[in-house]
């Protein structure tokens, strides 16, 4: 769906200093089926990534491939929906009229333009503002907008720049829940993102970005159980008396076989998972 292959872009900060850094060696992909977070501090290049993948600019090194195209030719321009994070809106058109530019620029028929608003303004609950000024819409109202608008031509891939910024909690369900639904009629999802418990709620894998180097590329699953203790929560009950305790993974077997052995009912056993916020925490370390 999407891959980055060993990319590095640096930049010149003034004529006398050296060259900075900005990304190194990058290498990832995006399967098909999958959303990917992107995550990263301020500064670690992630936004310099996103530019390279959209064609903003180029890379030093490395290349770009979107459903087996290379990012030099053209074509692939009409695949991909973009999100930015503080999009450019022209103040005086209606939601409406800014839609259908949107949908003219990439060559989509008026009544495929009218078919998609529809559904996806539907969805997102921005419907009842598009007659509206854009100029008098509020922060919510915008990136509803925006969120339309990257998937108005039907792309085979979305990149999300912080996309549940400035939303309420409402909002922001709603974005995750279109998210999903995109992403389950076969659209790859690139999702950057700040705040980490938003990227464990939505996405299945996570590019983790330091210094302008990956630092973690895989699934959530896999890097919050390798970076779990090996700790479990048991409740079971007993003589009438419901008990709570942690146990470790060499001591499960023989204290559920004590319970057992004693009379005792396991009612739950879990293990005591850290949450993707602590491990990236961890990882940055």
């Amino acid at each position: 769906m999407l891959t980055c292959k060993d990319i590095s872009k640096s930049f010149k900060k003034d004529f006398w200093s050296k060259n900075f850094v900005a990304i190194r060696d990058v290498s990832f992909s995006l399967e098909p089926g999958r959303i990917v977070g992107f995550l990263g501090a301020n500064g670690a290049g992630k936004t310099t990534l996103i530019k390279i993948i959209l064609g903003f600019i180029k890379p030093d090194t490395g290349s770009v491939e979107v459903l087996g195209i290379d990012w030099n030719d053209e074509s692939i321009r009409k695949l991909i929906g973009y999100m930015p994070e503080r999009p450019f809106y022209y103040q005086n058109l209606t939601g409406y009229e800014f839609l259908d530019y949107c949908g003219k620029l990439q060559g989509v028929s008026e009544e495929k333009i009218k078919e998609n608003t529809k559904k996806w303004a539907s969805k997102l609950e921005i419907e009842f503002a598009l007659d509206r000024k854009i100029k008098g819409y509020s922060k919510g109202m915008l990136q509803r907008l925006g969120f339309v608008s990257a998937l108005i031509h039907e792309p085979r891939l979305i990149i999300l720049d912080e996309p549940l910024s400035g939303l309420d909690p409402i909002g922001r369900k709603e974005f995750k829940e279109v998210i999903r639904d995109v992403n389950a009629h076969g659209v790859g999802v690139f999702f950057s993102s700040h705040i980490v418990s938003d990227v464990q709620e939505v996405c299945d894998d996570v590019v983790v970005l330091e210094n302008g180097e990956i630092i973690y590329n895989g699934s959530i699953q896999d890097l919050i159980e390798k970076n779990t203790d090996s700790i479990y929560n048991l409740t079971y009950r007993l003589e009438g008396q419901i008990h709570n305790i942690e146990i470790e993974t060499n001591s499960k077997e023989s204290r559920l076989k004590s319970i057992l052995e004693k009379g005792g009912e396991v009612i739950k056993l879990e293990k005591n998972l850290s949450s993707l916020e602590e491990i990236v925490y961890r990882l940055n370390k």
